[in-house]
């Protein structure tokens, strides 16, 4: 808390830079929410290619003529069955994660409309003039727009 006071100086008082480091660390964790579910939705699709492609050529080429054949082929591969669940698996992790992601950016947003909608009880009388420089290096530094409300 004492090396973000000393980021803005008198600019804040320090109830506004307890809000303020709030919102940056809500912000660090939609950022690492929304990479950890882009590499893992990422992977779950590569996956899903190279075995539809692998059944496709393995499986369903050569048996295509009767679906009992596909179907018996596939099913007595415990390898098949295997990665089957695997694929299941990553791809009710990345739904999962993708709900943990858009949580953790509902709190930040409203976290950020509430300093907002606020600025005015936050900043007053010298502190509003210089409030923009606030808003300026929190743009910079960690990519948090305080001047609109919208996304």
């Amino acid at each position: 808390m004492d090396d973000f006071k000393n980021d803005f100086g008198d600019l804040t008082d320090r109830a506004t830079g307890q809000m303020l480091h709030n919102l940056i660390e809500r912000k660090q964790k939609f950022d690492k929410a929304k990479v950890l579910h882009l590499y893992i939705l990422w992977t779950t699709m590569l996956a899903s290619f190279f075995f539809l492609y692998y059944v496709t050529k393995f499986v369903i080429g050569p048996y295509s003529y009767s679906f009992a054949a596909m179907f018996s082929v596939f099913v007595s591969s415990s390898f098949h069955v295997f990665i089957t669940m695997i694929l299941a698996g990553l791809f009710g992790a990345t739904k999962i994660l993708y709900e943990k992601k858009e949580k953790k950016e509902k709190e930040y947003h409203a976290l950020r409309c509430e300093i907002i909608d606020r600025s005015k009880d936050l900043w007053k009388e010298e502190a509003w003039k210089k409030r923009h420089h606030v808003y300026q290096k929190m743009k910079k530094d960690w990519d948090i727009n305080l001047f609109h409300a919208s996304k």
